[in-house]
């Protein structure tokens, strides 16, 4: 009994809080960071990544308000979008008629097992304090031979660090949810290796943030984009890069 309570505790402790991850995007219209160019070297990157054909069947999960559905609709994908938030959903229907998005959990997809040529994850990683359940869920869901991307905040890059992980004296809790941490590589790469997927890290710089939530931040921001453009894009920096990309396949 007390080694059964002892596991309940412990998955407890790594779940993520999803009524949080509801009530914080709640509060917003939509969400979209980066610059329209940034978001297209992402989808660049899927593209790159997962050699998928126009007219592959793809899920953008953690779709927020729909900005990488719609580019991977126009890049010829057969797209859908899922998102835990309701309100990012109806304001990303409004925004972009016709395109396929759905309320739904990362870690119970409504996608039949075996029914996708590839899965985007949009910076929803981060937000899963234990990634391997989320894992699992996009093995089943793709078809053998299927693929998957899923971009992150990485946890070695010394500006993610010092603003966004809780170690660090300079974090600020503006602008995140409370389950958000930079993730560490090789950690993220063995969840969805453990779930039974091929997978492998790449890392990717100059992606320009357009806003940030915190007032203290915001006056250096372009600082931080020219210094992530100019510093991080030299070859040797390629490990601390802001951005983490785990891909790989469905054997």
């Amino acid at each position: 009994m007390e080694r059964l309570e002892d596991m309940s505790a412990a998955a407890s402790a790594t779940a993520q809080d999803k009524q949080k991850e509801i009530d914080f995007f709640g509060g917003m219209d939509a969400y979209d960071v980066f610059t329209p160019e940034s978001n297209a070297r992402l989808i660049f990157a899927f593209q790159r990544l997962t050699g998928l054909p126009r007219g592959a069947q793809v899920a953008d999960l953690g779709c927020g308000s729909g900005a990488f559905t719609e580019l991977l609709r126009q890049a010829g994908y057969d797209a859908r979008g899922l998102d835990l938030s309701p309100k990012l959903i109806a304001a990303g229907r409004q925004k972009y008629p016709g395109l396929d998005l759905i309320e739904g959990d990362v870690e119970r997809l409504p996608f039949p097992s075996g029914s996708l040529d590839g899965v985007l994850l949009s910076g929803i990683v981060h937000h899963l304090p234990d990634p391997r359940r989320c894992a699992e869920e996009v093995f089943r869901v793709l078809r053998p031979g299927g693929k998957f991307m899923a971009f992150d905040p990485n946890r070695m890059n010394p500006f993610m660090w010092l603003y966004r992980d809780r170690s660090s004296p300079f974090y600020s809790p503006v602008g995140v949810t409370e389950n958000e941490r930079p993730i560490l590589a090789q950690r993220v790469a063995g969840a969805f290796r453990a779930a039974g997927l091929v997978a492998g890290t790449d890392y990717l710089a100059g992606l320009s943030y357009r806003h940030v939530a915190s007032r203290w931040a915001r006056p250096i921001l372009p600082i931080y984009n020219a210094i992530d453009r100019l510093i991080f894009n030299l070859p040797f920096m390629n490990p601390l890069r802001p951005f983490v990309l785990t891909y790989g396949a469905k054997p």
